[in-house]
């Protein structure tokens, strides 16, 4: 019998996994796992980040974007591959491609407060003087999704046949980034490269991706029979998705989808889009060797091994973020 074909992400329940009841619990990691086999995305609700979190992020975020290119090029650090503090308009692409996004982007990382040594390996966050409540709210919507995606991992280890807290030393002080996103105005469509979108296609080089609720229409899907399928994220929930980490791990049991965000009407150009996405990353040393048991004679194992380190310095090389 052939597979379902879905016209939307399917509509999970947290709570489900974290309420104690076996059955619940169970039904949750069967249904998890079938859509990610199936459309590799899923919504889900009664996380642990709040609509007052949310909304908060998402004012100091406008605050900041909305600030002189000039201010905002301060938190530009160079030497940093982008991973903390401000990206510039276009200076990301797509894997494959040339042409920058049109969007800017901040990003905020781990902060380590013991005295775990992987702490070295993390340069400080930067923040913006302009808008000194950017670090507290950030921080605070960083460590939720952070607590969100280790009960999402726990899920996936379990339909993988895994131990429950197989991940949860791997994702401790994990390289983690929390990414505020502004896919700003196009005043003059003309002006801009032909080929120029808001986010190309592609895949997320990450374990998981939690994606908070976007602030306008945009974000497809690619099914796997070429349809590209529209996604929203409603404000109560987050949207999770395979990133190509897990991919590689899973010998591509579970399918990292290829996704992309397109430009809005020519005559709605001038508008807006914010969006926030977490990318979980585990710790840099993590292997990212297929896993025995999704290696077998119908499914040879498909990449060398690595480690999530290397494996993203190599990805940050291919879109444009570091120097090769």
């Amino acid at each position: 019998m052939p597979d379902i074909l879905y016209d939307e992400i399917p509509s999970l329940d947290l709570s489900d996994f974290t309420s104690g009841d076996m059955q619940r619990k169970r039904k949750f990691v069967d249904n998890l796992g079938a859509a990610y086999n199936n459309i590799g995305f899923v919504a889900i609700k009664n996380h642990y980040l709040t609509d007052d979190l949310s909304s908060r992020l998402y004012d100091v975020i406008r605050k900041f974007f909305a600030l002189p290119d000039s201010v905002k090029q301060k938190y530009e650090i160079p030497g940093l591959a982008g991973q903390r503090g401000y990206v510039g308009k276009g200076k990301e692409h797509a894997k494959g491609r040339n042409t920058g996004d049109l969007k800017e982007f901040y990003h905020i990382g781990q902060e380590v407060e013991d005295d775990d040594p992987i702490k070295i390996e993390y340069p400080a966050n930067v923040w913006p003087d302009e808008l000194p409540e950017f670090k507290e709210i950030g921080l605070e919507v960083y460590r939720r999704l952070e607590n969100t995606g280790v009960q999402m991992l726990r899920a996936i280890a379990l339909y993988l046949g895994l131990p429950e807290n197989y991940f949860d030393d791997k994702v401790h002080h994990g390289n983690s980034i929390l990414r505020p996103i502004h896919y700003f105005p196009i005043e003059n469509p003309e002006g801009v490269p032909a080929d120029a979108v808001r986010a190309a296609e592609h895949g997320d080089i990450n374990l998981i991706t939690l994606l908070m609720g976007a602030s306008a229409d945009g974000l497809q899907v690619l099914r796997r029979d070429g349809k590209w399928i529209p996604i929203t994220a409603l404000p109560e929930q987050l949207v999770v998705n395979v990133g190509d980490m897990l991919e590689r791990l899973t010998n591509k049991k579970l399918k990292s989808t290829i996704h992309r965000v397109v430009n809005p009407p020519r005559d709605k150009m001038n508008t807006p889009r914010y969006s926030i996405p977490f990318f979980m990353h585990p710790r840099s040393e993590m292997s990212l060797a297929a896993l025995p048991s999704c290696i077998d004679a119908k499914h040879p194992k498909l990449w060398p091994d690595i480690t999530a380190g290397e494996f993203l310095d190599e990805r940050l090389a291919e879109i444009g973020l570091k120097k090769k």
